[in-house]
């Protein structure tokens, strides 16, 4: 009977618990799979601010035709995209200014900021709405870069 304990109790001791080797395998494969992952989704987050930044500038953009259509002018770049929202109290004021506004607020783009507006455009005939990117400068490349009206 004694033997009998003794062999449960050493049974027990083994299946009781982890190694520390095979902790250690699981916290490598852990880093390997974090290794892998982590570079391509945080890449994404960087391409989904790009894509939504074009989405709001091309939602800008069709408010700033329908303001033209009810109004034969865009807002000036004093009056901005605030005209969108808010009847423009300063000259020109619009003559056919659709009540309730173009749109219901204006976005920040995807960093924070307000989006620019220059009318007539520097890069387009009729207005430029742009934001700066992610850097928030002009100029730059990959999600620092400008994204503008005028290459949608």
């Amino acid at each position: 009977m004694m033997l009998t304990n003794s062999l449960e109790f050493n049974m027990r001791k083994h299946i009781s618990g982890f190694t520390l080797i095979e902790i250690m395998v699981v916290i490598v494969i852990i880093g390997i799979l974090a290794a892998l992952i982590v570079p391509n989704v945080i890449g994404r987050q960087d391409q989904a601010l790009v894509v939504a930044a074009k989405q709001d500038i091309s939602s800008l953009k069709s408010a700033l035709k329908l303001y033209y259509l009810d109004n034969q002018r865009y807002p000036t770049t004093e009056q901005g995209l605030k005209a969108l929202v808010s009847k423009p109290d300063s000259g020109p004021i619009p003559s056919n200014w659709k009540t309730g506004g173009y749109l219901e607020k204006l976005p920040p783009d995807p960093w924070g900021r307000p989006y620019q507006y220059v009318s007539p455009g520097v890069k387009s005939p009729d207005f430029d709405v742009f934001t700066y990117g992610k850097d928030g400068q002009p100029g730059g490349e990959g999600s620092d870069a400008d994204l503008g009206s005028w290459s949608l």
